[in-house]
């Protein structure tokens, strides 16, 4: 299966799956930093996938996509896109339930098996170069 047509049978999975329970990330070594909403809208004040929010910009403290930043540093402890971090961000439900951790650590215990954080690990480069193109992919 091609690209496209990948992204096009997941963005259906993921409407569907994902649209039912608002997904929340936190970072930190105590888990006590919002870090946004992991699949809200991207006009949404909390999505990290509004580029004018602290959560979707990547020049924000707060946000996963800052290459510089601890939450979006491959370097980072904090980071989901380091790939020895010790406390990348959970992934918490609107109940406060937990989901597992966003990350590309693969010894990681508790690691999301989520449909969504597993696509967001595997494309996170290409995802900060175009975050809201890749909304529009994965959501629309």
């Amino acid at each position: 299966m091609n690209l496209k047509k990948m992204l096009l049978v997941l963005t259906f999975i993921i409407g569907c799956i994902y649209h039912a329970q608002t997904l929340h990330l936190y970072g930190g070594a105590d888990q006590d930093q919002y870090l946004g909403c992991l699949n809200c809208d991207n006009f949404d004040k909390n999505s990290v996938w509004n580029k004018f929010s602290d959560y979707g910009n990547p020049f924000s403290s707060k946000s996963i996509w800052n290459t510089y930043g601890n939450y979006g540093s491959t370097y980072s402890t904090y980071s989901p896109w380091s790939a020895y971090a010790s406390y990348p961000p959970a992934i918490l439900d609107e109940n406060g339930n937990f989901l597992g951790f966003l990350t590309l650590n693969p010894y990681k215990s508790d690691r999301s098996e989520l449909e969504l954080a597993l696509i967001v690990c595997k494309h996170h480069e290409e995802i900060k170069k175009d975050v809201g193109g890749w909304y529009e992919r994965l959501f629309r």
